[in-house]
């Protein structure tokens, strides 16, 4: 069975899935959705985790530097709770403080264009949060 990152941001979620033993992560798609209802995403969701056969669910949980969680972290929060119901899968949440950054630090080394960049970061920044979380166990 493998697990599937989100980096889940205010119109798009960058999806990444693991392979099927847990070691790697690879960014798969980004979808679009709309932050005001929850449920957007749930049909396009749906259908990776049963291509993929996903058991467990990883969502980049924002913080602060300091450590606190803002409001955006409190929407990871409700979010996972959200496809724990939907989907009957647990949902862990993994600090990705400073993901994204590092995601577009990757992409600028390699001198991907502003535009490839935009198109591919969500999806990086899920690999980053899957990425550490598998190397966490």
């Amino acid at each position: 069975m493998k697990k599937m990152g989100l980096d889940v941001g205010s119109k798009t979620i960058g999806v990444a899935i693991s392979d099927a033993l847990g070691w790697t992560a690879q960014g798969l798609t980004t979808i679009h959705w709309d932050e005001g209802d929850i449920t957007s995403a749930d049909d396009a969701l749906a259908k990776i985790i049963s291509e993929h056969e996903i058991d467990e669910i990883v969502i980049g949980l924002p913080k602060h530097m300091n450590g606190s969680i803002g409001e955006r972290g409190e929407l990871s929060k409700e979010y996972g709770q959200h496809l724990e119901e939907i989907f009957q899968i647990p949902a862990k949440l993994w600090d990705e403080r400073l993901t994204t950054m590092a995601a577009e630090r990757v992409l600028l080394e390699a001198d991907v264009s502003r535009k490839k960049r935009k198109k591919v970061i969500d999806k990086m920044a899920a690999a980053m949060i899957l990425q550490g979380y598998l190397d966490a166990q």
